[in-house]
């Protein structure tokens, strides 16, 4: 997010479909060169965290812990550096985006301090998950 170019925006939230409990060293996703994505109500999403720090367009993320999928609740846009929660905990901040399964979905790579996993993290279907623009630095 560029404060001198973006103003305020509304969360996206929405609710875990599916748990997943899985995790990979060797993932190889592709960050898009995409620092935002335009979403829609209704649009299923996959949630992965990494300790990956590099936003760089075509960087490889392979440590990844899969959280789930979200269903959103709203339409919106994810912003790189937007903050995530899952039931009301910060799980991280959005470091970009994969999409090796578009249009089927987009693989929200969330930045964390290690990969966690939805059975990490004791998600459970209908948890809630929302995406807040980032006002910090």
């Amino acid at each position: 997010m560029n404060p001198a170019e973006d103003g305020a925006k509304r969360p996206v939230h929405g609710a875990l479909v599916k748990v997943l409990v899985h995790r990979l060293d060797a993932r190889g996703m592709t960050l898009e060169p995409y620092a935002s994505r335009c979403v829609r109500r209704g649009e299923v999403h996959e949630l992965l965290t990494t300790d990956h720090t590099d936003p760089a367009a075509g960087a490889r993320v392979d440590r990844v812990g899969f959280l789930g999928f979200v269903e959103l609740g709203c339409a919106g846009v994810l912003d790189r550096g937007d903050r995530v929660f899952a039931g009301g905990r910060e799980i991280g901040t959005v470091l970009g985006f994969d999409a090796c399964h578009f249009p089927n979905h987009y693989n929200v790579i969330v930045s964390a301090p290690h990969p966690v996993t939805g059975r990490d993290l004791d998600l459970k279907p209908e948890t809630e998950i929302r995406f807040e623009q980032n006002s910090g630095p």
